[in-house]
């Protein structure tokens, strides 16, 4: 039985607003080629990259939350925002949620929750059903969602060349002005090691093609789930945004979705159902919690006229847990679109080349407590000041 009622009976909850930022710098992959001497085409066609974003010295995930977030309360203003959810799985402190420095940096009134949470790249995703939950109990709460990730990985590591950063801040609200997001949600959990990061590394460990084949199953497993809530038929969607830890990935994981269900692998249809989605994950890079929202924005910036389509979203995240749901287009999306911002936050990035980029990877705080002032490099809104005892100072730029 198809199911297209929306996620709180019969009002319409979704994303109302989407906006991303990302970093101050750029390291293209022909650069991390030359200086390995990998064949170009291992990283252009084989894992669907081209660049990826590079921190400033005083960029981190709450600068690059901050800075996405920041449009959407300059257009929405604060009113009824009585709740922020930062996802990440870059969390800078044990205790204390990023999303509390955002919600300073932003001049949020004080009468709001703020929470972290965390579980690998599928994070944001929880974010959001949670905040549908709020938005269900009260129409007249409007949620912020933020997705920020710094993608981290050993030197000269296989994982390498698949790094990236950026943030989406999503707008939670009753009759959303984007997506309308869908009731049925398939679920997902198994406990494997295929990405993980402890508490004493500053990057993260992975075996490749365990990640890859717990995705897989892990995809397999939502949406034998998702069919058996009564979600769409697959065919009833005109894309899918998947995860992307690289871009290629979407495509793996759409082509086995095409095999479990028992259609016919046909390129063409693949890249319909996917090609669109790609745009932003292929330049900026795995950007973890933000990716299947990163996804989005490019769908909705680049496609045709999707007023009515439904699209189909896998959200995983190492460890492993996935959902999957779907999500139907509203009428007079394309008025409230930030296309343009998007493709400058893309644009403006600066090149470093593979020395610059490496001396940006290995910076480190000490941890002494002392007082540390970061070199100023961001040109974004805002930026982290520095380390003094052993608290972040963040300001506006």
């Amino acid at each position: 039985m198809t199911n297209n009622s929306s996620a709180a009976g019969n009002s319409a909850i979704g994303i109302h607003d989407l906006s991303f930022a990302t970093t101050e710098f750029v390291l293209p992959h022909t650069a991390l080629a030359d200086y390995n001497g990998t064949e170009i085409g291992k990283y252009h066609l084989g894992i669907g990259q081209r660049s990826m974003s590079v921190p400033a010295a005083d960029e981190d995930i709450v600068t690059l939350g901050a800075a996405a977030a920041a449009p959407i309360i300059a257009r929405h203003g604060a009113e009824g925002i009585r709740t922020v959810v930062f996802a990440t799985e870059s969390s800078i402190d044990q205790a204390k949620s990023a999303g509390v420095y955002v919600h300073s940096l932003l001049g949020l009134p004080s009468a709001a929750r703020v929470v972290e949470l965390k579980q690998a790249c599928y994070g944001a995703t929880a974010a959001l059903q949670f905040a549908i939950g709020l938005v269900h109990r009260d129409p007249g709460h409007r949620v912020l969602v933020i997705a920020s990730d710094v993608s981290k990985y050993d030197l000269d590591s296989p994982g390498e060349a698949t790094q990236g950063a950026a943030a989406v801040a999503m707008l939670i609200g009753a009759d959303p002005a984007l997506v309308r997001i869908e009731g049925p949600s398939g679920l997902f959990t198994a406990d494997v090691m295929d990405f993980w990061r402890p508490n004493y590394r500053d990057t993260a460990l992975v075996d490749g093609q365990d990640s890859i084949n717990a995705y897989l199953q892990a995809a397999q497993g939502a949406w034998k789930d998702y069919t058996e809530q009564g979600g769409r038929a697959l065919e009833e969607f005109s894309a899918f945004c998947y995860h992307q830890p690289f871009t290629k990935m979407a495509y793996k994981a759409h082509r086995h979705l095409l095999n479990y269900c028992g259609h016919e692998v046909d390129e063409a249809t693949v890249a319909r159902h996917i090609g669109q989605t790609t745009a932003y994950n292929s330049v900026v890079g795995n950007s973890y919690t933000a990716s299947v929202y990163l996804a989005l924005a490019a769908l909705l910036d680049r496609a045709d006229d999707m007023t009515g389509q439904a699209i189909g979203f896998l959200s995983y995240g190492s460890g492993s847990v996935a959902e999957f749901f779907g999500g139907t287009v509203v009428p007079g999306y394309r008025e409230h679109l930030r296309t343009a911002a998007h493709r400058e936050a893309i644009e403006r990035r600066k090149p470093v080349d593979y020395a610059r980029y490496r001396a940006l990877h290995e910076r480190s705080f000490p941890a002494d407590g002392g007082d540390h002032p970061t070199p100023s490099e961001t040109t974004g809104p805002f930026r982290l000041a520095g380390l003094r005892d052993h608290k972040r100072l963040y300001e506006s730029c």
